[in-house]
Formats: C-alpha cells, structure tokens, sequence
C-alpha cells in the first residue's frame, strides 16, 4: 500500500452537519476501498487565492492515508462528481506521517493578538557594539611625472 496526503477544499456555506458528512463519506470511501486513515486534519474555513466559482472562503480538510494504488483515482472521481468541493489535490509521498502542525492563523487573529505573546523589550538580544573600521593611511602624492627623459629611454 502507498502514502498519500489528501487535501480537498470545501464550500465555506456548507452548515456544520453538511460539511461533517461530507468529510465521513470520504473517510467511508477510503475504508470501504481497502485504504487506512492515519489522520485527517480540519484545518477550517480560510480565504482563497483567488475566487473559486465565485466564491472567495472554502473550508480545508487534509488527510493522510494508505491505500492501494487504484484509490486515488476513485477519490479523485468522487471528489469531481461532489459540487460542494472546490478543488482537491492528491499527492503521493514515502517516509513518515508529519507531525500535526496546527495552520497558520487569520491575519485578523494575528493581528489581535496580546501584546504578551510578544517578546518582551529585555528578553531580546542586546545589539552588538559597534567596531571602529581601521583608520586608512592616505598615500603620499604621487611626484609629477616629468616627460623630460633622455632620447634614449624615450623609445
């Protein structure tokens, strides 16, 4: 069986109750085809790149599985078929499951964020000295060439 990441993103409208079935009947569909779910990751509604459909917020899911060879392309069908997903991408990877990271926050949660989160004025590292440069010796003027020269070191 191979590793996947599956990640699909779905219409922000959709109530709870509709978006929760949505993510089981894809989690059924990866058992009933012989596939195991390691982990699925909701990841919440986020703002898109750009519009969708006329829509501008989709709610993201993603899913690592193992699952045998032919399962990505009935997912990808299935995914297709559903119009209340936007877009979805399966990608096919080797080595371990990645750690659960949680996903980056809302600009608007960042930016409303406690002044205590930050770190604080004595914590941060103390600025290096500043280091003098060398003083640079000015060389002595150069003596005026004199193109007065004897004939014969003139050729």
């Amino acid at each position: 069986m191979n590793q996947y990441e599956v990640m699909y993103v779905i219409d922000a409208a959709l109530e709870d109750s509709a978006r929760n079935e949505l993510i089981a009947r894809f989690s059924e569909l990866v058992k009933k085809n012989g596939g195991e779910i390691d982990r699925v990751d909701e990841w919440g509604k986020r703002r898109l790149a750009y519009a969708i459909n006329y829509k501008t917020e989709g709610y993201y899911v993603l899913m690592y599985i193992k699952a045998p060879a032919e399962l990505p392309k009935e997912l990808e069908r299935n995914f297709q078929i559903s119009d209340k997903v936007l877009r979805s991408l399966i990608i096919r990877y080797e080595g371990e499951v990645p750690a659960k990271r949680e996903p980056l926050k809302p600009y608007a949660a960042r930016e409303a964020a406690p002044a205590a989160e930050a770190p604080a004025a004595e914590e941060a590292p103390a600025p290096a000295p500043a280091v003098e440069a060398p003083a640079v010796e000015e060389a002595p003027a150069a003596e005026p060439v004199d193109d007065e020269r004897p004939e014969s070191e003139a050729e």
